[in-house]
């Protein structure tokens, strides 16, 4: 198990190393999961062992935002003057994302039928 957190935390870093060095607007945490989805579609299959460490750390993942509880505790007035641009953007991030989502399932619904029929 503990080869397989390595292996999840040297696709992080090296996401991160990527992104630094080319000079990528994305975050290194981003490119270092794609670098991972690589692995394991070229692999064919997810090991049980790494199935296992992810499930994990998905079982533990609420602790992963306690940093940024703080971070918005600490940093309550700034946000606070703030919140009309936050909340503008949220809501608006929120909706792009529902229309996105739906036209995806849209078209995977059109292709799905062609396809059957």
């Amino acid at each position: 198990m503990l080869a397989y957190l390595t292996l999840i935390f040297s696709c992080q870093l090296a996401g991160e190393l990527i992104t630094h060095f080319l000079g990528l607007p994305v975050p290194g945490p981003v490119v270092g999961m794609v670098l991972l989805f690589a692995f394991l579609v070229l692999r064919g299959s997810v090991p049980a062992d790494l199935a296992k460490v992810a499930d994990t750390l998905l079982a533990h993942l609420s602790l992963l935002f306690v940093p940024a509880g703080v971070g918005v505790m600490l940093h309550f007035r700034l946000i606070a003057s703030e919140a009309l641009p936050i909340g503008a953007a949220l809501i608006v991030s929120t909706i792009l994302t529902i229309a996105v989502t739906a036209t995806i399932m849209a078209w995977f619904g059109r292709r799905g039928d062609a396809e059957k029929g």
